[in-house]
């Protein structure tokens, strides 16, 4: 299991676009995927699940991968992050 903090840094935070394009990344992994925020924990596969979280720009967030892939997953899912899901450009 590997785990990561990141802070929201798109300007819309964790919209809809932004949580296709997590959850398009994570699918193609074997992994379990898990998005928390505060208290609250979801399933990173999970679109639906991702927008209850409302994350905002600035809010700390932590992925959590777990499985045969989860190395090469956390990365991916850390660069989206990190590139505020390409909308930052």
């Amino acid at each position: 299991m590997v785990r990561i903090e990141l802070v929201i840094n798109n300007k819309l935070g964790m919209h809809a676009r932004a949580a296709g394009k997590f959850v398009e990344a994570a699918s193609r992994y074997k992994s379990e995927i898990w998005l928390e925020k505060g208290s609250n924990r979801v399933n990173g596969k999970s679109i639906m699940g991702i927008l209850t979280l409302a994350a905002a720009r600035g809010d700390g967030v932590v992925i959590e991968v777990d499985g045969p892939d989860e190395e090469t997953a956390l990365e991916t899912l850390r660069d989206l992050l990190k590139s505020g899901f390409g909308e930052n450009g």
